[in-house]
C-alpha cells in the first residue's frame, strides 16, 4: 500500500533534482560551498533565478546556507543526500508506490468503514460486496491445508467478532471454506477456488 507521506518525500526529492540547472548546483556545491553570485556567475543565470533554485533545493534539506558578511554561503548536504537516497530508494519504499487498483481502494475502504484499529470487526454492512471483503480479511486468517475443528474455527473468528456463527456461515455460503457433512471439521479452499 502506498505511504502517502513516502510518496510525496520521495516526489519532493525528485522534483528537487529534475532540473538541469538545479543539478548543476550540486554538481559545483559538491566540489565547495560558494555565494548565489558566484553561483550564478558560473551557471550564466542570473542572481534571482540562481536563489530560486537555491531556495529549492533548501527547501529538499540539500542545501543549506550560514551568512559571510553580506553574503549568503551555500553548502550541500551531503550526509543528507546519501541518508535520503538510501532510505527513498530502499526496495520496500519503492515497492509501496505500486498504485492501487479501483477494488483495492474499495476494499480499504471498506475495511476502515467496519474494522477498528485492533482488527475487530465493529459491524457488518447489508451489501452484499462489503460484507464479501469483510470474510475474505477473516480468510486470510486460517492457513491452507489445515483442517480446523468448529471450536478452533470459533476460537478464530472470535478475535474478528463475537458474532463467530455468522463469519463461518458466511465462509461456507461464499464458498470460501468446506466441511464435512457432519460439521465435524473445515478447511480452507485455495484461493484460486474461493468465490
Amino acid at each position: 500500500m502506498i505511504n502517502l507521506d513516502q510518496s510525496t518525500e520521495l516526489l519532493d526529492f525528485f522534483k528537487a533534482l529534475a532540473d538541469e540547472n538545479r543539478l548543476k548546483i550540486v554538481g559545483l556545491l559538491a566540489q565547495k560551498p560558494a555565494s548565489v553570485e558566484s553561483l550564478a556567475r558560473a551557471l550564466g543565470l542570473s542572481v534571482s533565478t540562481t536563489s530560486h533554485h537555491l531556495a529549492r533545493l533548501a527547501k529538499s534539506g540539500l542545501v543549506s546556507a550560514r551568512v559571510d558578511g553580506h553574503y549568503n554561503i551555500y553548502s550541500l548536504q551531503t550526509d543528507l543526500l546519501h541518508k535520503m537516497s538510501q532510505r527513498l530508494l530502499q526496495e520496500d519504499t519503492l515497492t509501496t508506490l505500486t498504485p492501487l487498483t479501483t477494488e483495492d481502494t474499495f476494499e480499504q475502504k471498506v475495511l476502515r468503514t467496519f474494522v477498528d484499529a485492533e482488527g475487530r470487526i465493529i459491524a457488518f454492512p447489508a451489501q452484499e460486496k462489503k460484507f464479501l471483503v469483510l470474510l475474505r480479511y477473516v480468510f486470510k486468517a486460517f492457513e491452507a491445508g489445515k483442517r480446523y475443528t468448529e471450536k478452533e474455527m470459533n476460537e478464530i473468528l472470535s478475535h474478528y467478532n463475537e458474532d463467530t456463527a455468522l463469519l463461518r456461515r458466511g465462509l461456507i455460503e461464499y464458498k470460501m471454506f468446506t466441511r464435512e457433512t457432519d460439521g465435524s471439521a473445515y478447511w480452507r479452499k485455495e484461493p484460486d477456488k474461493a468465490e
